[in-house]
């Protein structure tokens, strides 16, 4: 990992086309501006790690009871008058 030191209102360049620019520095919270093509994606981290936790425990989880759903639509069923 590279690790730079920058000063509010200083660039880091990554590649031809992408910038990062330090746009404020406040406390511990370091404000960032994101200059790059329209085709890259650019996500938080904590988003990117949530998304991947929700995903995991969805395919992961049980299927859900239908025990009491089949038993009303068969109820409701034996209730219709035959055509």
């Amino acid at each position: 990992m590279l690790v730079l030191t920058r000063k509010a209102g200083e660039q880091i360049a990554l590649g031809p086309d992408i910038v990062v620019k330090v746009v404020e520095v406040r406390g511990d919270v370091v404000k960032l501006g994101i200059e790059a093509p329209p085709g890259v994606r650019i996500q938080r981290q904590e988003v990117l790690d949530a998304v991947a936790a929700a995903n995991s425990e969805a395919a992961s989880s049980a299927a859900p009871d239908l025990s009491a759903l089949r038993a009303l639509v068969a109820a409701a069923e034996r209730g219709k008058p035959k055509a």
